[in-house]
């Protein structure tokens, strides 16, 4: 089961326990977090395709950690002009794990609910 899931403006493929760095995310570590923008689930063949996203459809997470990304360096050059500018730039990431994908119409069971189900 994966799904293709909108993430602070980039689109990512995901499924359970996957972990992923992203754009820098509001949140501390160790924060749940959900997402409500999931373009296409696949539920083992079948397939659901949103216009745009999915109705009823999210993506939980958990924070893992923010860090930075490599630095990339931003060279200009004009030639016979003597123009030289260097600069730098490192992303803010944020590495986040998928913890689980809601289906729409199906509400997430609790841990009461799934202990009796089991029995």
């Amino acid at each position: 089961m994966y799904a293709i899931v909108e993430i602070a403006g980039q689109q990512f493929k995901v499924s359970k326990d996957l972990k992923v760095y992203v754009h820098r995310l509001e949140g501390k570590e160790g924060d749940a977090i959900s997402f409500a923008k999931v373009l296409l689930l696949d539920d083992n063949g079948s397939i659901t395709v949103g216009a745009p996203a999915i109705e009823g459809a999210s993506i939980e997470a958990t924070v893992l950690q923010h860090l930075k990304g490599d630095k990339v360096i931003v060279f200009k050059k004009k030639r016979r002009k003597g123009y030289k500018v260097k600069n730098g730039h490192r992303q803010s990431l944020t590495q986040i794990q998928i913890s689980g994908i809601t289906l729409p119409g199906k509400k997430k069971a609790s841990k009461k609910e799934a202990a009796e189900t089991a029995e």
